[in-house]
């Protein structure tokens, strides 16, 4: 029995799961557009955990105005129509931690400002999502300029930008350490 005036300490937070990767999933959830659609782009990446390995159970959300800049309003995200773009995915990551989107390089939503996806990630030992952007490298005039950029420290800039290469753009998230992705703060209390 423990002494009633010792001092209370407290217990490490438990976790179970992770649930998501096996309930949230939908079907073609990673295929914005088809891969046949004449703006098809490749949106791919790694989930990395603090010691750099790759995190095999993470899952992803991506969310995205059309190549327009429009924000999408069309119902239907979870069941998906070939022709009705939403801007919605989600997809688990593989073992490897990789996941993959098709999609449209989106268009700027505002004036002066660089087209962005915003990324949702959930991933074990996270108690709330991490949301983050994901920058495309398609106008280095545009990136410079654009007021959220220019407010990240330009020594952490590099991790919203993802890069180029022959099959569309490679966005890795790092959960912690070097080179931690830049995450943004959401509805939490202060």
């Amino acid at each position: 029995m423990s002494d009633p005036t010792s001092p209370r300490v407290a217990t490490p937070g438990q976790t179970i799961g992770p649930f998501f990767g096996y309930a949230l999933p939908v079907e073609g959830g990673e295929q914005l557009v088809p891969a046949q659609h004449p703006g098809a782009v490749r949106l791919r990446g790694t989930v990395y955990d603090g010691h750099g390995d790759p995190v095999p159970d993470a899952l992803v959300e991506i969310w995205q105005a059309d190549a327009d800049g429009r924000t999408p309003t069309a119902e239907g995200s979870l069941r998906r129509d070939p022709f009705e773009f939403t801007g919605f995915g989600r997809t688990p990551v593989d073992p490897a931690g990789r996941y993959t989107f098709t999609t449209v390089a989106p268009g700027a939503t505002a004036p002066g400002r660089a087209p962005f996806v915003a990324m949702t990630v959930f991933a074990r030992g996270l108690l709330d999502r991490l949301l983050t952007r994901v920058y495309l490298p398609l106008d280095e005039a545009v990136l410079a300029a654009d007021p959220f950029l220019a407010g990240v420290p330009e020594d952490r800039r590099h991790t919203l930008v993802a890069t180029r290469d022959e099959h569309g753009f490679v966005f890795d998230v790092r959960l912690q350490g070097e080179d931690e992705t830049v995450f943004l703060s959401h509805g939490s209390p202060a």
